[in-house]
């Protein structure tokens, strides 16, 4: 699944908090984040639980990762519950 994209289209900042995700803030990288769809899979704390920690406040901090590792990651969610959009 591309995390940048909703029905083949680029998502945008608005679209997302309008469909209520959560914004985390990284500085290359915004990670978005539903908690209304989120299946539990958790594809994302496998995949990189320094970027996923669920026992964490704030529990995604994009900045612990690559943005290359944090997109590969958030394409890996089945649900759709975690998006991105780049910065620059």
């Amino acid at each position: 699944m591309d995390g940048s994209k909703i029905n083949g289209k680029d998502v945008t900042e608005e679209q997302l908090i309008e469909e209520g995700y959560r914004k985390y803030s990284g500085e290359k990288l915004d990670i978005y984040y539903s908690k209304d769809i989120c299946e539990h899979i958790g594809n994302c704390v496998r995949g990189n639980s320094d970027v996923f920690e669920v026992g964490r406040r704030p529990w995604i901090i994009a900045d612990n990762g690559s943005v290359d590792d944090d997109i590969r990651v958030i394409n890996t969610c089945p649900s759709g519950a975690l998006k991105y959009i780049k910065k620059g």
